[in-house]
């Protein structure tokens, strides 16, 4: 949630905030730097770090390391990337116009510019390609896959309808374009495994789920019918059973991802006048318009979240924290803490509500908690690649840095041909922490137990 670029809520020093990968963490920027939050525990909101020394507009942590990626709002062509625990800045990237997102996984960093993406190697921060006059996207909007075996980038592949364009970055090509809506995309969320893609429109009615990477629609979701929305993001949770939307309403809506079953004929038999209407439709779903079958066809809301305000933004996450819950954090610098029954549904209780400025949490009224039973819980643009400036990287690197590059195209999905070198670990690490190197390519995070190294670097 990039507060700079959508529209900062009046009052709220607030310009970021987002969950990591595995949603165990929250990080947030602010005018006067950045915070990240652990997600262990419902009734604290334990800080890991903080940082008071500029004004922070994008901040990405990978997963639970010390590895933090940040933009800050006075230098916004500007990529930091820094071992936060270390105090070290790993190296810092300048490009051609304002960087709009940033996505992190194992194998891969994503820079989102307005029309260009970069795509960086995670464990040198090599530029390996330059995804290049992308339509239009003035909010940066791209969602990465968090799984090493399914590493796809999804992006807007048209700036008029809402085209999805499914590029792989471990192999450097476009694989697929998938029509998903009528309208212009709002959001994109990978699942866990990165073999299923949730989109919407700028309409925010209908939600859709397809399969990465041929791009079959499996799922689809009715969000509203009377009025149009601004969605503010889309997120699995971790098994893919569950989907949650939030918007600019009061409203988050999850979704249960699961297919319908097959009734019985005595099932089959309505027992109210409204049932017998629905059957009477649906028998003669064959002479009614597509646009009214398909509203029957569509899912509603398993459960639903009634929140304490309306028109701000926000970003959601589902996660097992004891038990199922829906976090939501908003441009009003609260991150709102909700109970999921995953077996019924219906009404969430809002159980904890606490700051995101560092000061002491505010407390739920108790007549909204769970019962006490959870105590423990746009300048000149040009099209030259990003320019390294040395910081703690190697001289050499900048200049034994050499990037391929493919200008977008809906329908040519020829794969660009790798013209870069093997990265020499010594030479581009040796600068950043001598003593930590990994002799088999890491990134120099030796944090126990907190980023499995990588053995092997990707030839494509």
């Amino acid at each position: 949630m990039n507060l700079a670029s959508l529209g900062r809520q009046p009052d709220s020093p607030l310009l970021f905030a987002t969950f990591n990968q595995d949603c165990t963490s929250l990080a947030v920027g602010t005018e006067t730097g950045y915070r990240l939050f652990s997600l262990n525990s419902v009734d604290k909101l334990e800080t890991i770090y903080e940082s008071d020394n500029e004004d922070i507009c994008i901040v990405e942590r990978l997963f639970s390391s010390s590895l933090v990626a940040i933009v800050s709002l006075s230098s916004p062509r500007k990529l930091k990337v820094c071992h936060f625990k270390k105090g070290t800045e790993i190296c810092n990237y300048s490009y051609s116009n304002t960087i709009l997102a940033v996505k992190l996984n194992r194998m891969r960093l994503i820079v989102a510019l307005e029309e260009s993406l970069y795509i960086h190697n995670i464990r040198d921060m090599k530029v390996l390609h330059t995804i290049r006059e992308t339509p239009a996207n003035p909010l940066g909007l791209c969602a990465l896959s968090i799984s090493n075996d399914n590493c796809y980038l999804a992006y807007p592949g048209s700036s008029h309808i809402g085209e999805v364009q499914i590029f792989d970055t471990v192999n450097l090509q476009a694989v697929n374009m998938i029509p998903a809506h009528d309208s212009c995309l709002a959001a994109l969320a990978f699942d866990s495994s990165g073999s299923k893609l949730a989109t919407a429109s700028e309409k925010g009615t209908v939600i859709r789920v397809f399969t990465i990477p041929d791009g079959q629609k499996i799922f689809e979701f009715r969000r509203g019918v009377k009025r149009c929305v601004s969605i503010s993001s889309l997120a699995f949770n971790t098994e893919s059973t569950f989907l949650c939307v939030s918007s600019n309403t009061e409203t988050v809506h999850i979704f249960k991802l699961e297919t319908p079953k097959e009734s019985t004929k005595s099932e089959d038999e309505p027992s109210t006048w409204m049932g017998y209407l629905g059957k009477a439709l649906m028998n003669s779903a064959t002479y009614l318009p597509s646009q009214v079958t398909e509203v029957f066809s569509q899912g509603r809301a398993f459960a639903t979240i009634k929140l304490p305000f309306s028109g701000i933004r926000n970003v959601c996450a589902l996660v097992t924290i004891s038990k199922p819950r829906v976090l939501v954090a908003a441009a009003d610098g609260y991150i709102y803490i909700y109970n999921l029954d995953p077996t019924d549904g219906g009404d969430c209780t809002l159980l904890k509500q606490h700051r995101l400025d560092g000061a002491e949490n505010t407390e739920v009224p108790s007549e909204s908690a769970e019962g006490g039973d959870d105590n423990t819980a746009a300048e000149e643009r040009s099209e030259r690649p990003a320019t390294l400036t040395r910081g703690t990287f190697a001289a050499a690197a900048a200049s034994n840095v050499q990037t391929q590059s493919s200008k977008h195209n809906t329908k040519d999905y020829a794969q660009a041909t790798d013209k870069s070198s093997k990265p020499k670990t010594d030479d581009l690490l040796g600068e950043a922490v001598e003593d930590e190197v990994n002799r088999e390519g890491a990134l120099p995070l030796n944090d126990e137990n907190e980023f499995p190294p990588m053995t092997h670097y990707t030839d494509s």
